[in-house]
């Protein structure tokens, strides 16, 4: 087995039960304090090899974007879904990342025979499938869909940037920095902002 060939073990073993269209499922945004949380579904071809892929966390924000490229470019299918700051306020941070995963299944326009889908939980969806903790390292179709949600995450965020520029979503894409700490105290919540997650509420009211 060649170096990174662990990432394609779960779709091997798939394959040879003959299943042969297989998602990846991640999301990307629990953490942050502002913002979607954003998700992407990602179909790989079968026996498809992307030299560099990795869980997104571990990459540089260049290689990311390149991968997302190749990934796009590859891929027999992909989809992003997310779940906006009232969703998860309404939701919660875990249920709203399940919502916007399942809106990136749903965004696919090939049906998936097997989903794999990184973390404890599967989604509310009548397709076979399987959470594998830490997915995001250890499959490469999971793998792959953490990088187009990161990505994707990240041009959204810095979009905002624009509308709000006094907080650097550009720098943070709203995860709890010391300088976006600064902001909130100086300036308070925006509309981007998540209510009732700590620093936020403290910040005081929208």
């Amino acid at each position: 087995m060649g170096e990174g060939d662990f990432l394609y073990a779960y779709e091997e073993k798939l394959m040879r039960r003959g299943i042969e269209l297989v998602a990846g499922v991640d999301e990307a945004g629990r953490g942050p304090l502002a913002g979607p949380v954003v998700a992407a579904a990602v179909i790989l071809p079968p026996g498809s090899r992307i030299p560099g892929l990795d869980d997104s966390k571990k990459l540089p924000a260049r290689l990311r974007e390149e991968l997302a490229w190749r990934i796009k470019r590859l891929a027999v299918d992909w989809a992003i879904g997310l779940a906006t700051v009232a969703e998860i306020a309404l939701l919660n941070i875990h249920h709203a990342s399940l919502l916007a995963m399942r809106r990136a299944v749903l965004g696919l326009s090939v049906r998936p025979q097997y989903l794999l889908v990184d973390g404890r939980f599967t989604l509310d969806l009548p397709v076979p499938q399987e959470a594998l903790v830490g997915g995001d390292g250890r499959c490469a179709c999971i793998a792959a869909a953490s990088i187009l949600a990161k990505v994707t995450r990240d041009h959204l965020m810095e979009a905002c940037h624009h509308l709000f520029p006094q907080y650097g979503f550009d720098k943070h894409k709203g995860y709890p920095t010391p300088a976006h700490r600064r902001a909130l105290a100086s300036w308070g919540p925006c509309p981007l902002h998540r209510p009732g997650f700590k620093g936020v509420e403290r910040a005081g009211e929208f």
